[in-house]
């Protein structure tokens, strides 16, 4: 019983502690209205500093479409701060929720940001 025990210890540590892969950190950006409603089909940006922000350009990632629940997701990205640029027809997100806060690595992590 005792060898058992061992042996199955060791496979669990070999499949799961000595193979495993750290977890990518991603970002789901949902994109609302000034009234809370989804914004489906809005062009959502990443960014990684103000400056490109503002002059948009070097995006990290993007333009994606927002889908029908007005989300868009971002995998593998590194774990900082990022500035969101939001845009459907005339409306925009700057000043409803531009910056990230640093992102949790290995974390689906997830932020608002509203259109108006």
């Amino acid at each position: 019983m005792k060898k058992q025990f061992i042996l199955l210890s060791t496979i669990l540590l070999l499949s799961f502690g000595f193979n495993s892969k750290p977890l990518p950190t991603s970002l789901k950006v949902t994109v609302i209205d000034n009234l809370g409603n989804f914004v489906e089909g809005a062009d959502v940006t990443l960014f990684k500093s103000e400056d490109d922000y503002r002059n948009e350009t070097n995006p990290v990632a993007g333009p994606i479409k927002t889908d029908a629940k007005g989300r868009v997701k971002f995998k593998d990205i590194e774990a900082i701060s990022y500035y969101i640029h939001a845009v459907k027809g005339d409306k925009t997100n700057i000043g409803g929720g531009t910056q990230t806060a640093p992102l949790n690595s290995g974390r689906l992590n997830k932020v608002n940001t509203v259109i108006q």
